[in-house]
């Protein structure tokens, strides 16, 4: 039911037709994000990924929304580290209409100056949001300290000063540098034929040939302790160590031993701080994969007065994979515990339509459900027990704390996993 086609430029089209469904998700993947920016332009692919909604010489930013919103359908976009992604999800009889309107913002935005300033004060207000909402802003600052120097570590979003500087020419220059046939994924899935979706996206075919720089550098992770002081009620923190790329030869075991650790409500991390304790409202982890480098990373937020006591319960729980074996039905629960939750996402279209693209980006082919779970099925406790002890190593422990964070009795010496 899964059939691809790569145009004559370069561009990858993967649909999946689902019979009994009644909409159409697609989304236009490239492979541009944060990572690829300069120093400079910190932040201009979130802006481009603003920008694209503001106008072409066919339609209005008010037309774009104005016809979206007369299927009854979704057209939205969003940013990441390593890509970028434009997509809809619409009744099945209105996907031409979502591909047109795709078509027309990616390949036909017109930048115009007064639309990049409205634009401008938009995202300087949501920058402010951010840094007025310390549970989201912790992982941008352990982010930054954890691969310090490197794009990686750079805000999506930019900064106050970088997007102050953009223009409708820089913007669009950076868009005729990047968004390139040979780094573009077209998939869909849904109700959709694949050769009728061929025949709508000509106007993505007629695109000249051509690919744009790599990742770069390999990313290396900097230990160490960093404090921001804020008058807040809460400590938050972000603790954190290696972890595993988009394709790392251990990433089943990688993600089974997050979900273990603290993912969910019966996680190790959740009943020992949350349940047994007390001591937080909120505990998790969960692992950040790139290219060629990830990191695995627990968020926790607590009173004052109890994080030294939070951060030494999470290097025990650390420690504890690396020490001990997962029992049988721990794993077990664990893999059944993963294979839920991917299966339950799987009956939307738009979530089908985004694993079709993910597995071709990392993979360069669709992967089965079936050999996925296989995959699961294979990981053993010496697996994770192994894994754990390859990454949770004092070379690359880093810790983040945003609040009244000046007279917590801890120390650098004593965040270690030795």
């Amino acid at each position: 039911m899964i059939t691809k086609t790569v145009l004559d430029n370069g561009i990858r089209v993967i649909s999946e037709h689902i019979p009994h469904l009644h909409s159409a998700s697609i989304g236009v993947w490239v492979s541009t994000g944060s990572r690829h920016e300069e120093e400079s332009e910190r932040g201009i692919s979130h802006f481009i990924e603003h920008m694209l909604f503001k106008g072409t010489p066919q339609r209005s930013a008010r037309d774009i929304a104005r016809e979206i919103d007369s299927v009854g359908g979704v057209l939205n976009a969003f940013t990441s580290r390593e890509h970028t992604c434009y997509y809809a999800k619409v009744l099945s009889a209105f996907l031409p209409k979502a591909v047109d309107l795709l078509a027309d913002i990616l390949l036909n935005s017109l930048f115009a100056e007064e639309e990049v300033e409205k634009e401008r004060q938009v995202i300087l207000q949501e920058i402010g949001m951010i840094e007025d909402t310390p549970d989201d802003l912790i992982h941008d600052l352990f982010t930054r300290n954890f691969w310090m120097g490197h794009p990686l570590g750079k805000p999506i979003i930019g900064t106050a000063e970088s997007v102050s500087s953009f223009t409708g020419e820089m913007a669009d220059t950076f868009r005729k540098r990047r968004y390139l046939p040979g780094d573009i994924i077209i998939s869909a899935a849904g109700l959709v034929d694949h050769d009728e979706l061929v025949k709508l996206l000509a106007p993505f075919a007629a695109l000249e040939p051509g690919k744009g720089e790599g990742a770069g550098e390999v990313p290396v992770p900097t230990p160490g302790m960093e404090r921001f002081q804020r008058d807040l009620e809460q400590v938050h923190l972000c603790l954190g160590t290696r972890g595993i790329s988009h394709t790392d030869a251990n990433r089943h075991a990688g993600y089974l031993m997050n979900t273990l650790l603290g993912s969910g409500m019966s996680s190790r991390l959740f009943q020992e701080i949350r349940e047994r304790r007390g001591l937080v409202y909120s505990v998790y982890s969960y692992l950040s994969a790139h290219t060629d480098a990830g990191s695995l990373v627990i968020y926790a937020g607590a009173e004052e007065g109890k994080i030294a006591q939070v951060v030494e319960l999470i290097l025990a729980e650390l420690k504890r994979l690396k020490r001990e074996p997962v029992g049988a039905e721990e794993l077990e629960a664990a893999r059944n515990h993963f294979a839920g939750h991917m299966l339950l996402s799987l009956e939307s279209s738009d979530n089908r339509m985004t694993r079709l693209a993910r597995t071709e980006l990392h993979f360069g082919r669709n992967i089965p459900v079936e050999e996925l779970l296989e995959a699961f099925r294979k990981v053993t406790a010496e697996d994770i027990l192994a894994l754990a002890n390859d990454l949770f190593d004092d070379a690359s422990l880093s810790l983040a704390l945003i609040g009244r964070v000046a007279d917590i009795p801890l120390e650098l010496d004593q965040v270690n996993l030795s």
